[in-house]
């Protein structure tokens, strides 16, 4: 009798276990960063910055983190919050950090790392619309840009495998940003058609493995959010 309880115990845990092994199954892809030890610096160096109100927020993934936006944008006060490997969870993540220094814009540029880890469509696009709806309820004053996912070019020779084979995601959630964006309340930024090449990819002469930027690529988006209405980039 002193061990039935035990047995119950047993039998639960072993049914967790069974549970947990089954959403595992059904969850096929990785919610964590690709670079996870470099996440948690850039973490720390955040942390260690002054709250400054007020400025303007380059919010992403290594295509962000790569930029110099300083210069880019001719604006010595603007913050880069891009972490190379960043994924949309990774973002949600360290939303507090974004909204408590309730920015006065923040550019946001996220979802090709999660495509590589295998996140499906919906889940991607549902972590892009929390990351706005957060920003928004935390710091109601910001206006938010979603920029669309660039394209990828897989005939270039230093392609990352990962990435292949993601196009028509991409296609699919740049769609769904640009069909959501008003009921969303933020300003949809279309970088993907303006980086395309004559064959549909990406432009090689912007790129440096057609899925990261060069100077050029970079001249050329400042360039596109300067035509884009309301992002008041000069």
């Amino acid at each position: 009798m002193r061990r039935q309880p035990i047995v119950w115990i047993l039998v639960l845990i072993c049914s967790m276990f069974g549970q947990l092994e089954l959403i595992a199954q059904k969850r096929n892809y990785d919610t964590l960063p690709n670079l996870p030890e470099h996440y948690t610096k850039r973490l720390a160096e955040f942390k260690k910055q002054p709250i400054v109100k007020g400025k303007v927020i380059m919010l992403g993934n290594s295509i962000t983190e790569g930029g110099n936006w300083k210069k880019l944008l001719k604006d010595s006060t603007v913050i880069n919050r891009g972490i190379s490997g960043d994924v949309t969870f990774g973002v949600i993540n360290r939303l507090d950090d974004i909204i408590k220094r309730q920015p006065s814009k923040v550019f946001l540029l996220i979802g090709i790392n999660d495509l590589s880890r295998k996140t499906p469509d919906e889940v991607i696009l549902e972590n892009l619309f929390s990351i706005v709806s957060k920003i928004r309820s935390g710091s109601p004053s910001t206006e938010v840009f979603v920029q669309s996912i660039l394209p990828t070019n897989e005939t270039f020779k230093n392609f990352i495998p990962n990435f292949k084979g993601k196009a028509s995601s991409i296609l699919t959630i740049n769609t769904q940003l640009q069909r959501y964006a008003n009921k969303m309340k933020f300003t949809y930024v279309d970088l993907y058609s303006k980086f395309l090449d004559a064959n549909g990819l990406m432009d090689a002469k912007y790129a440096t493995d057609r899925l990261h930027l060069n100077e050029l690529g970079y001249q050329h988006w400042v360039s596109i959010l300067r035509s884009t209405n309301k992002t008041g980039i000069k």
